[in-house]
C-alpha cells in the first residue's frame, strides 16, 4: 500500500548502498535508482550526497527518513491490527540460516509451518554463522538461526534448543569402536574442519579454550559445508568434529561412526534479530512457531 518511491528510498538509506537495495527489493540496481531520482524530483532536492562510490544522507535526506520511519510503523500497526481482527496471516519473510541449519533442522519446521500459513511466503538464504549475523546486522534479512554466540550486544538473541557435537571417523579407524573419546586423543590425528566464521569451528576452538587443551588441531583441510567434511572424513582423509542430527544417514549406512567427547560439547543453537518490533505479524508467527517446534523436539531435526 505504501508509495513505491519512498519504500525503495527507505531501503536505500537504511542500508546505505543501492546495490544492497536492489537485492534485498528483488530489483535491478537503475530501477532503484530511478525511483529514488522520482522521489528527488518530488521533493524538488537531492536526498542522498554521491562521493566516492559511497552515498550518505543530506539534511533533506534524514528528514524524509525519519517520517518514512514513522510512516512505515503506522502501515505495519494498521496491518496488523486487521489481520488480527480478521485472523489472516500472510506476507513475505527472508530467513537467514548457517548452513547446518539450513541443510538439516529447518526443513521440516518450515514445512510445518508452511502447511498452516500457506499465504505466507518464506525466502531463505544460506551463509555462515558470522555471515547471517552480518544479514541481521544490517537488515537484509528479518530473522536469523545461528550455531554460534553472537557477540553484538545491540541485537536481540534467543536460544531455541541445544545441539550435541560428536566426533566422526570412518569405520576402519582406530578409534571406531570407542563409545567416547577425549579430545586430546582426538588431536593425535589429522583434523578436518569448516572454513574461518563458521559457527562449528568457532564452537571447537571456544570448546579447546575452555578446556586448557594445549593440542593445537592438526588441521589437513579446510572445507565449506557439512556434506563436504563428512565425505573427507569418508574418505579416510580425516577425523572431525560435527552436529549429530547432520549424520543420521550416515550412522544407518555405516559409513560413519559417531564417539562422544570428553568433555561433552554442546552448542545452543539460537534466534537472532533486531531489537525494534517487528513489522509484519507473520514473523511474530513464524517465532511463536519455531518456539514451540524446539519445545517439542528438543533432540530431533527442527
Amino acid at each position: 500500500m505504501a508509495d513505491r518511491r519512498l519504500q525503495v528510498f527507505h531501503t536505500v538509506a537504511r542500508l546505505l548502498s543501492f546495490t544492497k537495495a536492489a537485492e534485498t527489493l528483488h530489483m535491478t540496481q537503475p530501477a532503484v535508482t530511478f525511483q529514488v531520482r522520482q522521489l528527488e524530483e518530488y521533493f524538488n532536492t537531492r536526498l542522498f550526497d554521491r562521493t566516492h562510490n559511497r552515498i550518505s544522507l543530506t539534511e533533506a535526506g534524514d528528514r524524509v527518513y525519519e517520517y518514512a520511519d514513522r510512516i512505515f510503523d503506522l502501515y505495519a500497526d494498521m496491518e496488523n491490527s486487521v489481520r488480527e481482527m480478521t485472523g489472516e496471516i500472510r506476507g513475505a519473510l527472508t530467513i537467514g540460516a548457517s548452513t547446518t541449519i539450513a541443510e538439516y533442522m529447518l526443513p521440516a519446521l518450515l514445512g510445518d509451518f508452511g502447511a498452516r500459513y500457506p499465504e505466507v511466503t518464506i525466502h531463505l538464504r544460506v551463509s555462515n554463522s558470522e555471515g547471517i549475523v552480518s544479514m541481521v546486522e544490517n537488515n537484509t534479512i528479518d530473522l536469523g538461526v545461528v550455531e554460534a554466540p553472537v557477540g553484538n550486544k545491540n541485537l536481540v538473541v534467543e536460544m531455541c534448543r541445544e545441539d550435541h557435537l560428536v566426533a566422526i571417523v570412518p569405520p576402519n579407524h582406530d578409534l571406531a569402536n570407542l563409545e567416547s573419546v577425549e579430545i586430546r586423543r582426538l588431536l593425535e590425528y589429522p583434523f578436518i574442519c569448516r572454513e574461518e566464521g563458521s559457527g562449528t569451528r568457532e564452537v571447537i576452538n571456544e570448546y579447546l579454550d575452555n578446556n586448557s587443551c594445549d593440542a593445537a588441531l592438526n588441521i589437513s583441510m579446510e572445507l565449506g559445508s557439512p556434506e563436504a567434511v563428512k565425505g573427507a572424513v569418508e574418505a579416510g582423509m580425516g577425523v572431525s568434529v560435527v552436529s549429530r542430527a547432520t549424520i543420521q544417514k550416515e550412522l544407518k549406512l555405516d559409513t560413519l561412526r559417531a564417539i562422544n567427547l570428553v568433555p561433552k560439547l554442546e552448542r545452543p543453537f539460537s534466534f537472532v534479530h533486531q531489537k525494534q518490533k517487528f513489522r509484519l505479524r507473520a514473523m511474530e508467527e513464524l517465532l511463536d512457531f519455531a518456539r514451540g517446534y524446539c519445545e517439542d523436539h528438543p533432540e530431533e531435526n527442527l
